[in-house]
């Protein structure tokens, strides 16, 4: 990495950043949805709601003081995980305009780092899941690897966009 990479970017263009990440963020939000899909097959059923749907419901009863209809919460809970990707593709590319050094790694540390960050923290403290400790070893490997692919399909996505852009 040469010494430019580790300063900040001295002429960002973060409207277009975020733009490029708002875009990456939905189309790697859709590839963890079917990277999900797969690992899913390799691990047992589980019963428990996702914290997506947990998280839908609690926003719904904060604004109409309703909770969402039980056949409308997966669909409810998939609109919380591209609304929450597109967010943090917004950030990301934001913030890439800006510290290009974050983008090293391929988008994999962004992967890692929401994984550790929002499921192994922030679902447990707001109450959407179990604290990791109470987590089997394959839930949180199931975590890494989706996370993985939402990071390098973000980056990967935000470059091709923020070329065209």
């Amino acid at each position: 990495m040469s010494k430019d990479q580790t300063r900040p970017s001295t002429n960002p263009d973060l409207l277009r950043g975020a733009a490029a990440g708002l875009v990456a963020g939905l189309a790697a939000s859709f590839a963890m949805d079917l990277a999900q899909r797969l690992l899913s097959k390799m691990q047992p059923p589980s019963d428990s709601e996702p914290a997506t749907e947990k998280a839908a419901d609690r926003l719904a009863e904060a604004a109409t003081g309703a909770p969402v209809p039980k056949e409308s919460r997966p669909m409810a809970g998939q609109a919380v995980h591209y609304a929450f990707g597109a967010v943090l593709g917004a950030s990301y590319g934001a913030l890439a305009e800006r510290y290009p050094d974050i983008t090293e790694g391929g988008g994999a540390l962004f992967g890692l780092g929401t994984a550790l960050i929002f499921d192994e923290v922030g679902v447990p403290a707001a109450g959407l899941g179990d604290a990791p400790w109470k987590a089997k070893p394959e839930t949180h490997l199931y975590a890494l690897a989706s996370h993985l692919v939402f990071g390098t399909a973000t980056e990967g996505t935000r470059r091709l966009v923020r070329a065209a852009l």
